[in-house]
This record gives C-alpha cells, structure tokens and sequence, in this order.
C-alpha cells in the first residue's frame, strides 16, 4: 500500500511515496483501524481514513515525561538522540532527548504522535498471500524478501 499522512493542522508526516507492507489478520503489523478499514480492498483500491489519536498512537502520558540531571546524562547524545531508561513499571522504555536546559535534560518516552489526530490517504498497492515464513515471522518481508 502507499500511504500519506497528514496530522490535524495539515503538517505532512509521510508522502506516501514509498510503498508499505504489513502482515494483515490482526498481526500487530499497523494499526487496527487502518487493517479494519482495508479489510476486503483489493489493488487499486483508495480510501481516507481519520484517525482520533485513540486509535493513532494515543494521548501524550504524562509519566513518560522524564527530566534528569546533565551530569547523569550519557556524552554525545544530542537533543533528537535516543537512550533507554527504566519506563513506568521498570521496563526498558525508549526516551527521545527534548531539550538540554542548564544542567537538566527533558526526555520524552511519548510517540512523536501521540495526541495527534492523522489523515491517511491510503492507495493499495499489492494484494498477495502471506509466506509460510512471513506468517511465522508475523510480519511481511516485502518484495526483496527477509530483512531482520
């Protein structure tokens, strides 16, 4: 499938260019209103979809919300950057570095669209039965085969 998205204020986030596979069946492979709303489509076949961000990627929670002390704070990771840290139940938990401010670092373990509301414009692409090997994997591998 090809699929563009825009958030509520019209900003692009994907162009839509790239085509996109997923494992559909309920898989996890992409979100369940998109897999529900391409249930049944076949090649060819264009919808829009709105996506509250219930059924995006959430509301920002607030104790993915982090800050630490600088000197705590790995060398050369910049603000954009990633490190893992204990998330709200001890496990390991991705936080994205927001802002470097005096000695404190601002870390946000929130998607970068959580809170958002999206708008797909989804075009399918390719209609095919999933591998043995793709099923087992529970993803697809795309048309240049197994990539882990």
């Amino acid at each position: 499938m090809r699929c563009r998205i825009a958030d509520d204020k019209g900003q692009l986030i994907q162009d839509g260019k790239q085509p996109m596979s997923y494992l559909h069946g309920g898989h996890g492979n992409t979100l369940p209103k998109i897999e529900e709303a391409l249930e049944g489509k076949a090649v060819g076949e264009q919808l829009s979809l709105v996506l509250a961000p219930a059924d995006a990627f959430g509301e920002p929670d607030p104790e993915l919300l982090r800050t630490i002390a600088k000197r705590d704070f790995p060398p050369g990771v910049k603000v954009g950057g990633q490190l893992e840290l204990p998330g709200p139940q001890g496990e390991p938990y991705r936080f994205t570095v927001m802002k470097i401010k005096g000695d404190n670092v601002l870390l946000d373990g929130n998607h970068p669209l959580a809170g958002r509301t999206l708008t797909l414009s989804i075009t399918v692409s390719e209609v095919r039965a999933a591998s043995a090997e793709e099923v087992a994997h529970g993803h697809a591998h795309g048309a240049h085969g197994h990539h882990h």
